[in-house]
């Protein structure tokens, strides 16, 4: 009987992990493609792409995912998790099509801007639903199994362009980017609202429909403050940017900054790196698949373990693997041990953002979750647009491979002391969130 009522909990648990996970996995997918097409772009001569230009249009999809994430961030409030996340499954799909369908780079860099609008909208959202319908003790954990999506999608990006780039053209790798669209009417009809925000909205008959149908009670409202209370009691970007969160808050951003030029930088430009390198195309390719791998088996080995030990020194481990992982690869030669510390840094940077937005999600009250959330990805989303144009400077100066390696490791490293100042331990949970954890 125990068992049964600890399946009936978990269920909700499992079902919004799941779907999350499925979305990132494409959002992942979208993304990634472009660093797994950049030599096949390169040598399209209709459009003679340099490494700068090339570099530009990588960070286009990025900008556009400043502006989304930003934006998500102050909607969700508003108007819910869950419409911000459909929105943007149908938003990114449709502009991928657009992405293959372009006649030019100039239409194709449009495109990968407004893809990136909407894969900037799903991430906050995806990470807030996760960690709101998670266990506490099981949070951490699984936001990581939840975002490790990301670089399952790069897996597949990776996999499929090795098999289907050379005969069938970039253009089909962008389509299959659309399958999401086939996904929407299973999202439509299974991904619940946040019962928080349908509590706080006074939308209490909704809040006991999804609570009904997931088998999970209905959080209380928060308190209301009294009338002499001061100061008066804030919400959303408000409460974030002052007062005690405000440090927190930038500190996070900062380091997200570090992350995500990390992330977006190697995923842009590794295959590239390696053809500069003297490896063929598939091999390329393969060290892409590899550093995405290891960021999987990186998050799911080790993201369970920050609900135990907590986030920061799981953290400070990751940017610590990447700056020691990007440092050795200027100087190995072997194949088997470059693929081995190629991996190491797939942990170290999309390991390590997955577990800074699992430090977020755990530090801040649930009511400003998603406003956190948002904020620390858009601000980091700086540094996504970085990434690209950087390593596309990198090449075009002709530097040699070992110095590629020497200015990713730098980021790294500057990521790693910045986490050294976040704090510890997180925030106080909200009235609301403490009657979830009842659940």
């Amino acid at each position: 009987m125990r068992s049964t009522s600890t399946r009936t909990a978990r269920r909700p648990e499992f079902l919004v992990t799941g779907l999350c996970f499925a979305v990132i996995v494409f959002d992942g997918y979208d993304l990634i493609v472009y660093g797994a097409t950049v030599p096949a772009l390169l040598q399209y001569k209709d459009w003679g792409l340099t490494p700068v230009q090339a570099g530009v249009i990588g960070s286009y999809a990025l900008i556009g995912m400043l502006v989304g994430a930003l934006i998500a961030g102050a909607v969700t409030d508003v108007v819910g998790r869950r419409k911000v996340m459909l929105a943007g499954v149908g938003w990114f799909s449709a502009a991928m099509i657009g992405c293959a369908l372009a006649p030019d780079a100039t239409w194709f860099g449009a495109f990968r801007l407004l893809a990136g609008i909407g894969l900037g909208g799903v991430m906050p959202t995806a990470v807030a639903l996760t960690a709101e319908y998670s266990d506490p003790d099981r949070r951490s954990r699984n936001n990581a199994l939840m975002f490790s999506g990301y670089a399952v999608g790069g897996i597949l990006a990776a996999v499929l362009a090795m098999a289907l780039l050379p005969e069938l053209g970039f253009r089909f790798m962008y389509a299959m980017g659309a399958v999401p669209l086939l996904m929407l009417p299973l999202l439509l009809r299974y991904v619940p609202e946040s019962l928080v925000f349908l509590v706080a909205k006074g939308r209490h008959e909704q809040a006991e429909r999804t609570a009904a149908r997931l088998g999970v009670p209905v959080p209380d409202a928060a308190p209301v403050p009294d009338a002499d209370d001061s100061p008066r009691r804030k919400s959303g970007p408000a409460a974030l940017l002052t007062g005690r969160h405000v440090v927190p808050a930038l500190l996070f951003a900062l380091t997200s900054f570090f992350g995500l030029l990390l992330v977006y930088g190697l995923n842009t430009w590794l295959p590239q790196i390696m053809r500069s390198a003297g490896y063929p195309l598939s091999s390329s390719l393969l060290f892409l698949l590899v550093m995405n791998l290891g960021a999987v088996i990186g998050s799911v080995l080790f993201g369970p373990l920050g609900d135990r030990y907590g986030m920061k020194p799981l953290t400070l481990l990751s940017f610590l693997a990447a700056a020691v992982s990007m440092a050795l690869l200027s100087v190995a030669t072997a194949a088997p041990l470059m693929y081995v510390l190629v991996a190491v840094a797939g942990f170290g940077t999309i390991g390590a953002q997955i577990m800074v937005l699992g430090y977020v999600a755990t530090h801040f009250p649930v009511e400003i979750r998603a406003t956190a959330l948002g904020w620390t990805l858009g601000i980091g989303r700086f540094g996504a647009v970085t990434g690209p144009l950087f390593g596309g400077v990198l090449l075009a100066s002709g530097v040699s491979t070992e110095w590629n390696f020497y200015a990713f490791a730098l980021p790294a490293v500057l990521a790693t002391a910045v986490v050294l100042l976040l704090p510890g331990r997180a925030a106080a949970p909200a009235p609301a969130e403490m009657e979830v954890r009842t659940a």
